[in-house]
């Protein structure tokens, strides 16, 4: 054949081997990138923070400064609880409960759905004042209220958004749109994670709904997919198709995944797609969990005192389930856990939302297993260096709300991103102490505001990372949890 036809024949091959993908990558964003590098280092992306060997993604690496916390329990509670029902005792609130509220409240203020002048709403709860700390407590905590000497709480969380889904990406991944990395995402990424046979980065789900904002709060967004959450379930196989099929033994497995990893790493020669390196690794991943997953999630394993201490009942999905497997996690080297607990949506519209009936009940629900958490890592040594993390998306508003202008039948609270209360138990934090303070009425920040980004901030200086120097370039930008609007780490916060 002519040398010259055969030229143009492979040449002809290897474009139809080209995806959008690489033309987008190639031919625009690069050429785009090549002309502002040319304008100036200011413009030019960095490398990444962090290089993993993209064949073990999730080896461990020592941080880059000293740290106190090895790994991460975070207990979001989906719809944002009213802590002013809770931890953030307001007497003046009281005071004025069933006044109409004060015209310099409502102006300029966003609301989801009250409408004209609502009235204030006093706790529903009596508090009371525990332990050394003299923390504030509502009556609906009684197991939590023992362990007040041992939280650091957050009085003065703020936040941009008022609505659940945006403010559940605003917590999780810094950002109120979708396709950024989630918390968990940024720190496996930069930390790995401790036991190569499990996830670094694992999520449990209660209350029988995802969160609105779905996956993407435990999604990795634009870095390496091995670094997002992978959901465990805490009744059936503990992740779907977990289980070879039928007809399938482990010799067979290994074979159909060895035939696999020769074709992914012919395609990653042709293309030097990182994403196919970690693809062969997330088989192998998929592989060794089969043999690990279903014993470290198997909570019948424990003692029936320690499941009674949760209030944990195997086969069952439950939020005391998922803070006994958290706690079993984190024992076997998972990096992060994040626990989902739908269900806090308090806004009086039905008895599930009232305040007085369904909130209760939610109460119920958490209660004894939180204490039993914190107490079984503190039993068992992990609380020294495990940060455990409480809280909702935002607030809730020290009026009663009033959809449609009318005061409804159940008692509840409409959104408020000004003020809500977060608290962290465990290593590198100040226990027993609160921190911040809002006005009389609970509604507005009055000292110490802490904005999501600030706690983004802390919480990976915590686990030793530099949060405005853990970089990943991504679409001209080098992209960071925090975000590129000032954040700061409140050493307020820090023991």
């Amino acid at each position: 054949m002519n040398p010259e036809i055969l030229l143009r024949e492979l040449q002809q091959s290897a474009l139809e081997q080209h995806t959008r993908r690489h033309f987008m990558r190639d031919c625009a964003t690069g050429l785009g990138a090549l002309y502002l590098a040319s304008l100036g280092k200011g413009y030019a992306l960095s490398a990444p923070a962090v290089s993993p060997d993209p064949a073990a993604p999730l080896l461990p690496t020592m941080p880059p400064f000293s740290a106190k916390v090895k790994r991460v329990i975070y207990l979001h509670m989906l719809g944002a609880p009213s802590t002013l029902d809770l931890f953030h005792y307001k007497p003046e609130l009281a005071k004025y409960n069933g006044k109409e509220c004060p015209k310099e409240f409502m102006e300029g203020q966003r609301f989801a759905f009250i409408q004209g002048v609502p009235k204030l709403l006093g706790p529903q709860f009596p508090f009371k004042q525990y332990g050394q700390s003299g923390a504030w407590v509502s009556d609906q905590l009684p197991h939590l209220s023992k362990h007040v000497d041992d939280l650091t709480f957050v009085h003065t969380m703020v936040t941009d958004q008022f609505n659940h889904g945006p403010a559940e990406l605003m917590v999780h991944t810094g950002h109120a749109n979708l396709g950024h990395p989630s918390i968990g995402s940024w720190v496996t990424w930069g930390l790995g994670t401790e036991n190569q046979d499990l996830p670094g980065f694992i999520v449990l789900l209660s209350g029988g709904q995802t969160p609105r904002a779905g996956k993407s709060v435990w999604g990795s967004g634009y870095l390496p997919s091995v670094y997002q959450g992978v959901q465990c379930r805490s009744s059936g196989d503990p992740v779907l198709n977990l289980r070879n099929p039928a007809g399938v033994n482990r010799d067979v497995r290994r074979s159909a995944l060895d035939a696999l990893a020769q074709l992914n790493r012919k395609t990653e020669t042709e293309f030097g797609d990182a994403e196919t390196a970690t693809r062969i690794a997330q088989y192998e991943m998929a592989f060794r969990m089969q043999m690990t997953a279903p014993e470290v999630m198997d909570i019948s394993r424990e003692s029936e005192e320690i499941r009674a201490m949760y209030g944990a009942t195997p086969g069952r999905e439950s939020f005391a389930n998922n803070c006994l497997l958290a706690r079993r996690l984190v024992e076997n080297g998972t990096r992060f856990v994040q626990l989902f607990d739908w269900g806090w949506d308090s806004h009086g519209s039905n008895q599930e939302e009232a305040l007085n009936i369904g909130f209760k009940k939610k109460c119920q629900d958490i209660d004894k297993p939180i204490s039993a958490l914190l107490a079984d890592l503190k039993q068992r040594g992990l609380l020294e260096d495990t940060l455990v993390i409480w809280s909702g998306e935002f607030g809730r508003t020290p009026m009663q709300e009033n959809r449609g202008g009318s005061e409804g039948k159940f008692t509840g609270r409409d959104h408020n991103p000004n003020s809500f209360t977060l608290w962290m138990a465990g290593a590198g934090v100040k226990p027993g102490i609160s921190y911040g303070e809002t006005d009389p009425l609970g509604y507005h920040v009055a000292s110490n505001p802490v904005h999501v980004r600030d706690f983004h901030a802390t919480l990976l200086h915590l686990l030793g990372i530099n949060p405005h120097k853990h970089t990943f370039p991504f679409q001209g930008l080098n992209q960071k949890l925090v975000g590129v609007k000032p954040s700061k780490v409140i050493k307020g916060l820090l023991a």
